[in-house]
């Protein structure tokens, strides 16, 4: 077998669904960690139990509920069907729903970690020379973690390269829609079709050394950089 042979549509697909992923992760990753980094809240603990309940659930726990959730019979799948958006499950769109929830805790705890390790005593500063809370949040809190936002970001999207419980059950094996990598190789392996399914797995662990390594590398000099 040789690279011209690849099915590249389930490699491309993959690609774009972390993409998105990623990017929706952070933009929701960044306050949610901010917030649970500064509150002092009764529903910290509550609520980051929640937030990391897919590190510990199987996927297709995860995959399963989100069906009845997402599904005709469902709240939010009556909601699209109402407004003539059609049911989410087995489409692109539901793969990055489910995606961003299986991640969320690969984002949500670093980034969380990096606004709790910066500590009081910047902002308290910054509130002496009346700065506001944007200019703080901005100015100091975003560069001061930006060694968890780079985890954040790498996390999530080596994280979403590789799912396949939860994709497959909300997203099925659909060529084209749905079928992402991980699919692809237990189509291959169920098919035993060796020879493809090593080029599509050695190509995704390589993949995850290359991207563990350059994190690592980055993380090491920046903190180099701040001592």
């Amino acid at each position: 077998m040789n690279v011209a042979s690849i099915d590249w549509q389930p490699i491309w697909l993959t690609l774009r669904l972390a993409s998105i992923t990623t990017v929706v992760l952070m933009v929701a990753a960044i306050p949610l960690g901010w917030w649970l980094a500064r509150t002092h809240s009764w529903m910290k603990q509550p609520l980051s139990a929640v937030f990391a309940l897919p590190l510990v659930l199987p996927p297709t726990v995860l995959g399963f509920y989100l069906l009845l959730l997402l599904g005709p019979h469902g709240p939010v799948g009556g909601l699209t069907l109402s407004l003539g958006l059609g049911t989410l499950p087995f489409t692109f769109t539901g793969l990055v729903i489910a995606s961003s929830l299986y991640s969320l805790p690969f984002a949500l705890q670093p980034i969380q970690n990096a606004f709790e390790n910066i500590g009081s005593r910047p902002f308290e500063v910054a509130a002496t020379l009346r700065a506001t809370r944007w200019d703080r949040a901005v100015s100091i809190a975003l560069p001061l973690a930006r060694n968890g936002l780079l985890s954040a970001a790498v996390l999530a999207f080596a994280h979403t390269i590789g799912e396949f419980g939860v994709v497959l059950m909300i997203g099925g094996n659909i060529p084209g829609a749905t079928k992402v990598l991980s699919v692809a190789i237990y189509d291959h392996v169920e098919s035993m079709e060796y020879a493809q399914a090593h080029w599509l797995a050695g190509g995704m662990l390589a993949f995850s050394f290359i991207t563990l390594l350059t994190l690592y590398i980055v993380s090491g000099r920046s903190m180099r950089i701040v001592r």
